[in-house]
């Protein structure tokens, strides 16, 4: 059984997902994908170069800040959760990322 201390109580934490491409156009693409209703996990497995977060359907899973870059973790951390935002810029590629929860 997992307890949590009273600092990582105190320690905000979310869940997120991502779709990583070299470029803007691969990412608009996608994103419009998923706006028809496309599934984010089959995206992310066909198309992320992320290989980690990929094999998971583009899950990275639960993570406090600072843990990602500044503007992943801007979106993650500020903007409303469960929407699909981007592209991110990052110097890894272009992000789709959707915050799934934050606490």
């Amino acid at each position: 059984m997992y307890i949590k201390t009273r600092r990582q109580s105190l320690m905000a934490t979310a869940c997120a997902r991502h779709i990583l491409v070299k470029t803007k156009e691969e990412a608009e693409i996608i994103k419009k994908q998923l706006a028809e209703g496309k599934d984010f996990a089959l995206l992310a497995k066909k198309h992320s170069l992320c290989k980690s977060s990929s094999k998971k359907g583009g899950d990275l899973g639960e993570f406090s800040p600072g843990k990602m870059v500044k503007a992943f973790d801007n979106v993650v951390f500020k903007k409303p959760v469960l929407k699909i935002h981007g592209p991110i810029k990052t110097q890894f590629g272009f992000h789709l990322i959707e915050t799934i929860y934050r606490s």
